[in-house]
């Protein structure tokens, strides 16, 4: 299946709908070549502009999802355009338990010791979702638990290690075969309950970053990124030979 695709600050961005991400997965769900998902937010961005390897991870990802509400701002900002919707990690994740569950095998990997137990649990007791496998994020034998995600028979990775997914997947990516594997950040912690979601209001008026930020001091550095973001935009903007 595909999609449309800009380019968002030197970064590839899929032009792409909560159903046609969904879409795009159950269709490579039995591939035989590995295929990444990233779902794209300022943070994300910010931290490539001085990570080459994090960078080329984003240019090389079969697909990329507009996640963070920066990411729509900018898109409209740069080039006068609104794309349709977010589609976040964990919105995604969801929309695949409850509309592919009984094609899934997912391999659930992150979190501290035990998140990754109790989100596939949860996954199966509320969407009958099954397990290929489950391994926390607290791990120095990447060797081994690439073995272990590429002997489990998954057809879905959820890998929920921090600022080290995208690099760890796209550096594994042949190694791991999985035919979809994506980057979820905090899913995991929100399935297990270890943390809770943002109310379904600042969702949807795109305040989420901000409640999430502001309500947790550990947080706040993240901040700057959002600001070194909004002004990175701003410098594109100013270059760009079509600006009105």
């Amino acid at each position: 299946m595909n999609t449309e695709r800009i380019e968002l600050l030197d970064l590839p961005l899929d032009v792409v709908t909560m159903d046609g991400a969904v879409a795009w997965v159950r269709a490579r769900l039995n591939a035989p070549d590995p295929a990444q998902v990233v779902t794209l937010n300022p943070e994300i961005i910010v931290r490539s502009l001085r990570d080459p390897e994090l960078r080329r991870a984003l240019r090389e990802a079969e697909l990329v999802t507009p996640d963070g509400v920066g990411v729509l701002w900018a898109t409209r900002r740069l080039f006068g355009r609104t794309l349709p919707e977010r589609v976040t990690g964990v919105d995604l994740t969801l929309a695949l338990f409850e509309g592919l569950a009984g094609e899934l095998r997912v391999y659930f990997l992150g979190g501290k010791p035990g998140v990754a137990e109790r989100a596939a649990r949860a996954a199966a007791e509320r969407y009958g979702v099954r397990a290929a496998g489950v391994q926390h994020g607290y791990f120095e034998d990447e060797a081994g638990v690439v073995a272990a995600v590429a002997t489990s028979g998954a057809n879905l990775l959820l890998a929920g290690l921090g600022e080290r997914q995208e690099t760890f997947l796209w550096r594994h990516k042949r190694a791991l075969g999985v035919p979809v594997m994506i980057g979820v950040g905090g899913t995991l912690d929100v399935l297990a309950g270890e943390a809770r979601r943002t109310p379904a209001w600042a969702r949807r008026v795109g305040l989420e970053w901000l409640l999430r930020v502001g309500l947790d001091p550990k947080r706040w550095p993240r901040a700057w990124r959002l600001l070194r973001f909004v002004l990175t935009v701003e410098q594109a903007r100013r270059r760009s030979p079509t600006r009105g």
